[in-house]
């Protein structure tokens, strides 16, 4: 039987997603507590990687497994298991045919920015910092100009391994909170350091070094080394992934992504 999971982590003390030979990843984790319940080596696959430091909302991971357990089991069994940076939020049956990363149509990812004179302190790890004010609505007009399907090589690390730089940029909302700034984008697939680099362009823009027209020259360009540096990796979060309907999956995913809304500003709607 093939299962999907969705899974919340805290990647502070984790290398990446990715299973490395050293270990220390979350994919270990994971693997490591699956494993116990199906009583059975356990593999799992996952709608997108993330890097060190990196943080998930609402990861999907598919695996494959003989074990005749409730579907309880699945979420409680395994979180016994996890370490408490990690957690299944939920655990559903799922076709043969469904693929975590394969049959995703579009990802989300949610950057965290403060924005205040004084560096985090009980955010530290879990957001990006900024010193100087930043003008969230020249970013927002900056965002705007990356929408639509684009060759997006002047945000793409030189470590990309994805075929073609050419995605489509759906979705790129900034919003203020206090001191806190939340950045939403979706798109189709990101590349590698895709989304942290947009951040580290729009930084720029917010404090007024380049207007929010620059956004498009770079695009424009396809240079990498006419960009702003990759922002850090600890105000990111995958938020969450886009399948058809006939998953019956999307609702899930929806839920997992409205979490802590209102009152916990890691989570803000």
């Amino acid at each position: 039987m093939r299962y999907a999971l969705c899974i919340e982590y805290d990647g502070s003390a984790f290398c990446g997603w990715q299973s490395q030979a050293d270990g220390g990843a979350v994919q270990d984790a994971v693997e490591a507590a699956l494993a116990i319940i199906a009583d059975a080596p356990t593999r799992v696959v996952c709608a997108g990687r993330t890097d060190a430091g990196v943080h998930a909302l609402a990861q999907i991971v598919h695996f494959d497994t003989l074990a005749n357990r409730p579907d309880s089991a699945w979420v409680r069994g395994v979180n016994a298991h996890l370490p408490a940076s990690v957690a299944v939020r939920w655990a559903q049956p799922v076709a043969d045919d469904f693929h975590a990363r394969f049959s995703a149509r579009g990802r989300h990812y949610r950057y965290l920015l403060l924005n205040r004179p004084q560096r985090p302190g009980l955010q530290a790890g879990r957001v990006g910092w900024h010193h100087h004010p930043l003008d969230e609505g020249a970013m927002a007009r900056a965002a705007a100009l990356l929408l639509g399907e684009h060759d997006f090589s002047a945000f793409r690390s030189a470590e990309c391994q994805a075929k073609s730089p050419v995605k489509e940029l759906r979705e790129a909302r900034i919003v203020r909170h206090g001191d806190l700034i939340v950045l939403d984008f979706a798109a189709s697939a990101f590349l590698h350091h895709m989304v942290r680099n947009i951040v580290g362009a729009l930084v720029y823009v917010g404090k007024g070094a380049h207007p929010p027209e620059w956004l498009a020259e770079l695009l424009a360009s396809r240079d990498r080394r006419q960009a702003a540096p990759t922002f850090a990796a600890s105000g990111l979060y995958f938020a969450g992934v886009d399948y058809d309907p006939g998953w019956q999956l999307n609702a899930l995913q929806c839920a997992s992504r409205k979490v802590g809304a209102g009152n916990t500003v890691f989570f803000l709607p």
